[in-house]
């Protein structure tokens, strides 16, 4: 999801609480808060010496220790009024990827990305999801795309792979 589909959605239903699940059937804590909102530039070089770069934003969520079981959701229209505030400060490009950072003891902190979203009465879910590692070089390196599901047990670049 693009930072501007996210703002919109979230100005589309200042009404809601705002709820993320992390990964299927697991809900981020009630006592969340954004603690930080990251304008990330990402510059590479992949394994087939390829530059690359690119924009996102990183929202990070937090749960706070001593609100352990609040069970009322912060408001999209709170989460919203945080986000205008931060774009206020340093302006968001519209066009980047966003993804959320979150992690507890149980997850470890990753970056996801919003996979879907659905709405159940007075809630906002945003499914989340973690993103899968991939060799962006295959053609460089002689990998095939049908190597894509053997690639996700193995490494992408073998010595004799004339890549990395």
């Amino acid at each position: 999801m693009k930072t501007q589909e996210l703002l919109t959605l979230l100005k589309n239903n200042t009404d809601k609480s705002l709820l993320f699940e992390y990964t299927p059937g697991q809900l981020v804590g009630a006592h969340y808060h954004i603690t930080e909102v990251k304008h990330m530039q990402i510059d590479s070089v992949d394994c087939g010496a390829n530059s690359d770069s690119w924009n996102e934003t990183v929202i990070q969520l937090w749960e706070s220790p001593s609100e352990i079981g609040k069970t009322e959701y912060m408001s999209v229209y709170k989460a919203l009024s945080i986000l205008n505030k931060v774009g206020r400060m340093k302006a968001y490009d519209m066009d980047s990827e966003v993804k959320f950072e979150y992690g507890n003891s149980l997850f470890h902190t990753s970056q996801l990305f919003v996979d879907d979203f659905e709405i159940h009465g007075s809630n906002l879910l945003l499914k989340l999801a973690v993103t899968k590692t991939d060799c962006k070089a295959k053609e460089t390196c002689g990998i095939p795309e049908t190597a894509e599901a053997e690639s996700q047990s193995g490494g992408c670049c073998t010595p004799e792979s004339g890549c990395c």
